[in-house]
């Protein structure tokens, strides 16, 4: 005998019909979730929401986050859905404002926050959740005063002289020039950069085609499918993190960083040498937390040598992104090459030929230039926020639950012609100090804004304006028929020009 019916058959087909009926209730309970506060909304899907193009990396987050904003024209919000799940975007920069600044103490974490499966991809302070995080950001902060980063800057000169004996290696013609594929050229710069000014190793990337600190900061951002759905998970669907291993540093690069910065870190304890750098500060929070002085947020074991692999990773992909892009433009853009040629050209004159660290930090084309590659190209496309509690944003009634991601739609702001007009179009003179006052408040922000903001953010523009100044002050660049038609990588959560970057680099006389 059955155990409902009289037929086993029949107990099937009702058990079957009652687990369908539970998964369709489940998945379609928040469906209406905007719809019931009064707020426009992108129709979702049955069980995946809005995400069916991203899954099938079809559309990365940021062209769907953009679509979506755009369909929200004329509102301060716009709903759609990750799953079951409501996410909320905002489009009115005032309340990206309360977000950001105002209301920060109730928007302290993102979806990038928690659930993830090592140590190392929990604790860093690129991904640490609050309360966590304000200590982790408290310890860390004193590496990037002026002082130390023109400290920082009398290490870069050796890499640059790096860059150009490799460059040289290139044997690239004065008369007809050369194509190369600049991105990894700026990576391999940017991750010695990295190298000498935080940790005092020189990683070598430039001289050894085969070093390992290059090569494993090129399996955490890879383009390839699998990758793609681990970031995707950590960044914007945080469901997917139990099915992909989602880990913001796989699973070879984990075990080689933790290795290697581990054996730096007992050799400078062992020597006693100092640097005053970032492995310095690793160093002397260790110290204190054995000695008992330090009694916040403990970094120990991972979550030590967690801080060193995010500024190692960050430091040098975000800049490199923005410095490929920046070279890009400016080889499509000839007078704007031109112009800044100009300008370095001319400041090193006063300088007798050096690039000193007052003089590229105050050339204001190079500034406006690295903002307008910023604008078009930021390296994270959106941001988010997670409320703590329930949350009725200012001059609304509209009102988010606690635990409901808030996105902040970076490039859709900045490529939005009713703030930028002509939005596409590659212009520096935006950022110039007669222009600039005309930019809105908070539709600009490629380093986020707030207490949570990119804490490298001074060595980031370091870097990029470095790298871009050594290659237009010795380079005329075009683009080469390889890039003529450049596409964005669909495989990859940050910004990425499918295929790389190629330019022509032609050397100049003197």
């Amino acid at each position: 005998m059955a155990l409902i019916t009289s037929d086993w058959s029949l107990d099937a087909w009702i058990f079957i019909s009652a687990v369908l009926l539970g998964l369709y209730l489940y998945f379609r309970r928040n469906l209406d979730y905007w719809k019931k506060r009064g707020v426009k909304y992108v129709e979702p899907t049955l069980f995946f929401g809005n995400t069916v193009p991203c899954l099938l990396a079809r559309k990365t987050p940021d062209v769907l986050i953009r679509e979506i904003y755009e369909k929200g024209a004329g509102e301060q919000f716009i709903g759609f859905h990750v799953f079951n799940k409501p996410y909320l975007v905002v489009r009115d920069p005032e309340l990206i404002k309360n977000v950001f600044i105002k209301d920060f103490n109730n928007f302290t974490n993102k979806v990038l926050c928690g659930n993830h499966t090592d140590v190392m991809s929990s604790t860093n302070l690129f991904v640490a959740s609050n309360p966590p995080w304000k200590s982790i950001r408290t310890k860390l902060s004193p590496i990037f005063t002026s002082g130390k980063l023109r400290k920082m800057y009398e290490l870069m000169e050796e890499i640059c002289d790096d860059l150009q004996v490799y460059l040289d290696k290139l044997d690239i013609d004065e008369k007809v020039g050369k194509p190369i594929e600049i991105k990894e050229i700026c990576a391999k710069f940017t991750t010695d950069l990295i190298g000498t000014t935080a940790f005092g190793m020189r990683l070598n990337s430039l001289t050894d085609p085969n070093a390992e600190f290059r090569k494993n900061g090129r399996r955490v951002f890879r383009s390839s499918f699998k990758r793609y759905l681990q970031l995707l998970a950590l960044f914007f669907i945080p469901p997917l993190r139990p099915y992909t291993n989602a880990k913001f540093f796989d699973e070879k690069a984990t075990d080689f960083l933790r290795t290697e910065f581990w054996n730096v870190i007992n050799e400078r304890i062992k020597s006693g040498f100092k640097r005053d750098d970032l492995l310095d500060m690793l160093i002397e929070i260790k110290n204190n937390q054995d000695n008992g002085t330090d009694n916040t947020f403990r970094l120990e074991g991972d979550a030590l040598v967690a801080q060193a692999a995010i500024f190692f990773t960050g430091g040098f992909e975000t800049s490199s992104t923005t410095m490929s892009f920046a070279l890009y433009e400016l080889a499509r853009n000839p007078e704007s090459q031109t112009k800044l040629r100009n300008e370095i050209l001319n400041a090193l004159e006063t300088t007798g030929g050096k690039v000193t660290y007052e003089m590229m930090t105050t050339l204001p084309y190079l500034h406006m230039v690295t903002l307008e590659a910023l604008r078009l190209y930021p390296v994270i496309a959106w941001l988010d926020r997670i409320p703590e509690t329930d949350y009725t944003f200012p001059g609304t009634n509209v009102t988010v639950e606690k635990g409901v991601p808030v996105v902040l739609p970076l490039r859709a702001l900045q490529l939005s012609p009713q703030y930028f007009p002509n939005p596409n179009q590659w212009d520096p003179e935006r950022f110039s100090e007669e222009n600039k006052k005309n930019i809105v408040p908070f539709t600009y922000f490629p380093f986020g804004e707030g207490p949570r903001s990119c804490i490298g953010i001074r060595l980031g523009y370091i870097q990029t304006k470095l790298g871009i100044l050594n290659f237009i002050s010795k380079y005329e660049l075009t683009v080469s028929k390889e890039s003529a038609n450049l596409q964005p990588e669909p495989l990859n959560i940050i910004t990425q020009a499918k295929g790389g970057i190629y330019l022509n680099l032609r050397k100049l006389t003197a």
